[in-house]
């Protein structure tokens, strides 16, 4: 049993506290459509094609996609959300979405703007982490190319050069103003390339405290082996791990490029598999605690409770800065307010962009949720069963 024995993902009154009626009513109607992946399929395709023709369709995409699972159209925009989740004690995670080109321009352009977010953090009290891509500040190309140990040309080996100096000026940034920054996790064959920049970073950054956090994507099958690996690392090089622990976000197109290329998948076999190996890795990190620093990112409500059952276990605080926990915004409050209320640290990924270059990103999310098992359809019932609570209590 946790040690908090109030802890439940199943109070609906706390996880829709800051909701009014008239937002929960919204909410429910863009779950209810959400439920239908025909629907969902339909409606992208439609969207993504009137902004291409120029329709102006922007007020009603910003008025229900937008809002339900963007903080707003910059850092600015954003302030109201980070407010309101800060008066829940949840934190924001402010996620740049836009995808830019891919040129120096525009990566020159996304380094500035996670400086912003930076600065933002260190000024802030409600935002815990900044969180960058290197595929935003880097060719996907040149990644691949490094990946696969090809010789590089002149020309790109000096592009290679500036992607290093813009990890470690992000990083350094963070270091300097004492914040915590996540490197995201990307596809397979790019992200050895990651990892390896990651772990360079946090030599240099995470001596006193963890400051550069890596992710790890635990529906691959190296990935348990290969965290148990950087611990050995970090205790003898005498650095602190700071990882952020999720499930995967490429799936498909890990297995498609697998089977077209001819090698082996490198998702686990089961989602069960998968769900095993997430467990391990946070008995792994909170067994091995003095050495980590965790943000688990996830929508599992068991996973979460093993988390705060292992914690309590270990006389490990609630409150301890050294774990978090997070979900997306827009989803899964219930076990985000919940965790809040019960004084675990909590934080929202909080995606901000302008409109039209945020829809890949909104709809990713639109797609997770009907292709999640049960995710749009948990998200619906909850917000259903607040409804009828506050009507019944009124």
């Amino acid at each position: 049993m946790v040690k908090n024995a109030q802890l439940s993902f199943t109070d609906t009154q706390i996880a829709f506290s800051s909701k009014s009626d008239s937002e929960l009513m919204k909410t429910y109607a863009l779950f209810a459509s959400m439920d239908y992946p025909s629907l969902v399929k339909v409606g992208t395709f439609l969207i993504s094609g009137a902004f291409k023709i120029n329709l102006p369709i922007k007020p009603l995409v910003k008025h229900t996609l937008f809002t339900q699972f963007c903080g707003g159209e910059s850092i600015k925009d954003c302030q109201n959300t980070i407010e309101k989740l800060g008066e829940y004690k949840i934190g924001t995670i402010l996620d740049y979405s836009v995808e830019g080109a891919h040129n120096d321009k525009s990566f020159n352009e996304t380094e500035k703007e996670i400086i912003l977010t930076i600065q933002k953090a260190a000024t802030s009290k409600h935002v815990p982490f900044s969180v960058f891509k290197v595929t935003g500040i880097a060719p996907v190309p040149l990644l691949e190319k490094v990946q696969a140990g090809e010789a590089l040309s002149e020309k790109e080996q000096e592009t290679w050069d500036k992607a290093q100096e813009r990890v470690d000026h992000l990083c350094r940034s963070a270091y300097e103003h004492g914040v915590r920054i996540f490197i995201d996790a990307e596809e397979t064959w790019i992200q050895k390339v990651i990892d390896d920049l990651a772990m360079d970073m946090m030599r240099k950054y995470n001596k006193e405290e963890a400051i550069v956090y890596n992710t790890y994507q635990m529906y691959l099958h190296a990935k348990l082996e290969q965290l148990k690996g950087d611990l050995e690392v970090a205790k003898t090089e005498g650095f602190k791990l700071g990882v952020k622990l999720v499930r995967g976000a490429y799936m498909e197109k890990e297995a498609k490029r697998a089977a077209e290329m001819g090698y082996q998948n490198p998702i686990q076999p089961s989602k069960e598999a998968c769900d095993n190996d997430y467990n391990a890795a946070l008995k792994l990190i909170v067994e091995n605690h003095n050495h980590f620093a965790l943000c688990a990112g996830t929508h599992n409500e068991k996973s979460s409770m093993y988390l705060a059952e292992l914690m309590s276990k270990m006389g490990i605080s609630e409150s301890n800065k050294d774990f978090y926990f997070a979900q997306l915004y827009g989803m899964s409050d219930h076990i985000s307010y919940n965790l809040s209320n019960s004084g675990y640290n909590v934080a929202k990924y909080v995606p901000y962009g302008p409109v039209k270059e945020v829809m890949p990103y909104l709809f990713r999310r639109a797609e997770e949720n009907t292709s999640i098992a049960g995710q749009s359809s948990r998200e619906f019932m909850l917000v259903k069963q607040e409804m009828k609570r506050r009507k019944e209590s009124k």
